[in-house]
């Protein structure tokens, strides 16, 4: 007796999104810095995802042996990482 089997028919392929290379957090740290200024000794920005479109973000200097955060703002920025609003302001700084 001959067995044969058959391979199960192929899925459909799910369209996947194509990758922008840019993510919303990306968008608020560049603009939180166009708009503040690039600080001496510029560490690291971290954008933290609060609730629908609010971020909070710190603004860290120095070096790994010690780090401050001179300036943290709560952000709101549309899907794209643009900035709609921040309190404090955002001035320019630096």
């Amino acid at each position: 007796m001959s067995t044969t089997t058959t391979p199960p028919p192929a899925e459909p392929a799910t369209p996947q999104p194509v990758p922008t290379g840019r993510t919303r957090s990306d968008g608020i740290r560049a603009g939180v810095i166009a708009r503040l200024g690039r600080p001496a000794e510029l560490y690291r920005v971290t954008v933290a995802p609060l609730w629908g479109n609010r971020f909070r973000v710190n603004v860290m200097t120095g070096t790994a042996a010690g780090v401050e955060i001179p300036n943290s703002y709560f952000v709101t920025a549309d899907d794209a990482g643009a900035i709609l609003g921040a309190e404090p302001p955002l001035r320019k700084q630096y």
